[in-house]
């Protein structure tokens, strides 16, 4: 789980009822952060500023949230904790908190009128903890899914997952929300584990074949994206970070089928906290593997909610 790596406090908060929600990553004492966004439809905010020539160091939190753009506004609920704990950027009346972020669409889940707000950032950091092992159905994965590439209507229910390797004193973890327009796979095998259901809905139509035999979906912009943090405790540069971020991706395309597309806003951050040396090659080997298999555990835990079936709708029956 994400919070393997110390320094790291995770919380959630989300509305059942409106099918949408939030997830915060509070690191306190700063960390160095990186990015990629490799999706060509994401939602963020405070991306730029993480590039490695640009001023700011280290971040305080990352949000990630549910309500297309309007979720973004989660992130200030976040600022306004983190002030209020004197936490943030010195600039001298003040500290400004550094809270990158980033957001799925699921407003055609539940109540789209309903989004995660000021409100919503603020309660998922007092529900913050330094262990936490939510999974399924939780904060900003409330209202994900998958396999979308044939119209809501056969798409299944996604999640928020997460994962980590220790490899002697060193740590990479991962926390992923999956609400990808493709299939998701088991990458050992292959095997779709959710993703576009076909006709009878009794199994799957396969999105990469679908899309082989010449189907071209009119429904693809039926809201798409899956969203992550990267963190570890080996020392890296803002450069570094930024690097990591993009092998990350590799795990997005082991365990999605197909992803980076332009109905996807797929996007990575990585948090370095700690001071274990590590090569950034090793580091992103990992962080690659940390994310598929967040993304397997992702839909694994997800129950079937809002009319969706899950992964665990054929491993049940």
């Amino acid at each position: 789980m994400l919070t393997d790596v110390k320094g790291i406090q995770v919380g959630h908060a989300q509305n059942y009822e409106a099918g949408t929600g939030c997830t915060v990553i509070l690191c306190k004492d700063g960390a160095v952060a990186g990015v990629d966004v490799r999706g060509g439809a994401p939602g963020t905010r405070e991306t730029d500023l993480l590039s490695p020539e640009n001023l700011i160091e280290k971040v305080h939190a990352i949000y990630l949230g549910g309500g297309s753009a309007f979720g973004l506004d989660g992130a200030s609920g976040v600022m306004h904790f983190l002030e209020e704990n004197k936490i943030g950027f010195d600039v001298g009346v003040t500290k400004v908190p550094i809270v990158p972020a980033a957001v799925i669409f699921d407003l055609n889940v539940g109540d789209y009128r309903i989004r995660p707000d000021f409100k919503m950032g603020y309660e998922a950091c007092l529900n913050a903890k330094s262990v936490d092992n939510a999974s399924g159905n939780v904060g900003a994965g409330t209202g994900a899914t998958v396999g979308k590439y044939l119209g809501d209507e056969f798409s299944m229910k996604g999640g928020l997952g997460t994962y980590s390797i220790r490899i002697g004193d060193l740590v990479v973890a991962a926390l992923v929300v999956v609400n990808c327009l493709g299939d998701v796979v088991d990458p050992a095998t292959g095997e779709i584990l959710a993703g576009a259901l076909n006709e009878g809905k009794t199994g799957f139509a396969n999105t990469i074949e679908t899309i082989k035999k010449g189907f071209m979906s009119q429904n693809i912009f039926s809201g798409n994206t899956t969203i992550g943090v990267v963190a570890t405790n080996a020392l890296l540069s803002k450069a570094h970070a930024k690097k990591v971020a993009s092998m990350a991706h590799n795990g997005y395309a082991r365990a999605i089928r197909p992803v980076h597309t332009m109905a996807d806003g797929d996007t990575i951050f990585c948090l370095s906290l700690g001071e274990v040396k590590a090569d950034v090659s090793i580091v992103g080997v990992l962080a690659a593997e940390v994310v598929a298999k967040a993304i397997v555990n992702a839909v694994k835990s997800a129950e079937p909610l809002y009319g969706k079936m899950a992964y665990k709708s054929f491993a049940i029956s």
